[in-house]
């Protein structure tokens, strides 16, 4: 058995894990770092790279047709799903070095291949190795949650771990769960020549905005996706090529494959905690604001910690706890920043406190809200693209809450609302920007300046403008 003192032990090697490791290691911190699996976790090898790669296949797909109101006829694609999953393998091979051992090898970090865990307070164990840090970091990421659906472990089904390696193009996919990571391959699916029906027990997209998420959903169905919901699957039963859902009203599909995403859960399981005496709850690992544990001493960030499960967030917490250990900072993490983005076409993208959640948080009548569509956007008219919306949230003071965008570029347009809110800016300081014409993102601007038509038009305005006039 090796035994390592030194000032950063990291267990998981994903996309939190590993900036700890690159910051720490950079600033002059030694670091150790345990990875049993692939380098890189789950958002390089069967999360955001895979997706995204295939999407932006079936988006080639999807425009292959052209668009016969603009005088462009295309035709139907040829499709060689076996050479769009060699496409996704690809870019996942392409972005690998810059998270693979010999990297962070060259950074100074000590790479253990191996599953660790805590053997004690502050001592970490894995096959060959017994480690003693002056900090610990947990980062072991999440997996797919399985739900007890009777039947399911009979049958041969895919989660977003096992997906994107399958060459075999399903002739029907059924997927249940109609959160985002269902949704994004309902949409690449079925632009890709599959026939898809999604199965969601609650509501489709349900943490996202209900208006926005309704325009989504429409999309979906023209696109030839079946929607199930507010019904739950009773059971499953068959085989690849003959897989049977039995839906909890007496329904029942036939698909060829099936998808699970139904939710994620923290890979918390065999850590050790126990021994280290660090308390643990539904979803995660207990932490408070610095990330802390109940051993202040040891971090947990990312879906380790329960809370928002996004690869940006685990960047985000991994630049909290090199602030507290290198620096013994007292930084702490701010909820109310957290963005997220739903990758279909359009792409829904959300900010903030949605219009529930600030009615909730600041009373219903503090709160101001202004929606406008994209059919008043002169780009989204110019490519065809008017199905969407900004919506924006307010204090009645003026300052901003929240923002929910449905745009073919929402992802990129709601960083000037994250900075915003992130800057506790009110809403003139978006009315007063000026945005490039045409540009969806003049969508934002127009939506800040909702907020002042109705004052600005207003009688009393008009009175003063005619007194002025007169002077």
């Amino acid at each position: 058995m090796n035994t390592i003192d030194t000032d950063i032990c990291i267990i998981g090697g994903g996309s939190g894990g590993l900036s700890v490791a690159a910051g720490a290691a950079q600033m002059g911190a030694r670091v150790v770092l345990f990875e049993a699996d692939r380098m890189g976790g789950d958002c390089l090898n069967s999360g955001c790279v895979p997706s995204k790669a295939l999407l932006a296949a079936a988006k080639a797909a999807h425009h292959a047709h052209g668009n016969p109101a603009m005088g462009v006829t295309g035709a139907a694609p040829a499709i060689d799903f076996a050479a769009v999953k060699r496409h996704v393998a690809d870019v996942i091979a392409t972005i690998a070095p810059h998270d693979s051992v010999e990297r962070f090898t060259g950074l100074g970090v000590q790479v253990i291949e191996e599953r660790a865990a805590f053997a004690g307070r502050r001592l970490v164990r894995s096959a060959s190795h017994e480690v003693r840090a002056k900090f610990f970091v947990i980062a072991t990421g999440s997996r797919a949650a399985v739900p007890p659906v009777p039947g399911l472990d009979t049958v041969p089904f895919h989660t977003n771990e096992t997906i994107f390696a399958d060459a075999e193009k399903p002739a029907h996919l059924a997927i249940i769960g109609g959160g985002p990571i269902g949704i994004e391959m309902a949409q690449a699916h079925a632009r890709l020549g599959c026939k898809v029906t999604v199965i969601e027990a609650m509501t489709i997209l349900g943490k996202d905005d209900p208006d926005a998420a309704a325009i989504l959903k429409d999309r979906l169905v023209k696109e030839g996706i079946e929607l199930v919901e507010g019904i739950g699957v009773a059971g499953v039963s068959g085989t690849t090529g003959s897989i049977r859902l039995d839906l909890a009203d007496g329904r029942s599909i036939t698909a060829s494959h099936l998808l699970v995403a139904a939710g994620r859960r923290a890979n918390i399981d065999d850590l050790g905690l126990e021994a280290a005496g660090i308390a643990t709850r539904p979803g995660g690992i207990v932490t408070d604001r610095r990330l802390r544990t109940s051993d202040k001493r040891v971090f947990a960030i990312g879906d380790a910690a329960g809370r928002a499960q996004f690869t940006h967030i685990a960047g985000y917490h991994a630049g909290i706890v090199i602030r507290n250990m290198l620096f013994r900072l007292p930084a702490k993490i701010d909820e109310s920043l957290t963005p997220w983005v739903t990758y279909t076409d359009p792409e829904l993208a959300h900010v903030g406190l949605g219009e529930s959640a600030a009615a909730e948080a600041w009373g219903a009548g503090n709160i101001r809200t202004r929606t406008v569509s994209l059919d008043g956007n002169d780009r989204a008219v110019a490519e065809g693209r008017t199905e969407g919306m900004v919506k924006v949230v307010t204090h009645r003071n003026g300052r901003i809450l929240g923002a929910t965008i449905l745009a073919p570029q929402a992802g990129e347009m709601i960083l000037a609302w994250s900075v915003a809110i992130a800057a506790r800016r009110r809403i003139g300081s978006m009315a007063g920007t000026i945005a490039p014409y045409p540009t969806f993102g003049d969508a934002s601007r127009r939506a800040a300046g909702q907020f002042f038509t109705e004052a600005l038009f207003s009688p009393r305005t008009r009175r003063i403008v005619r007194l002025l006039l007169k002077l």
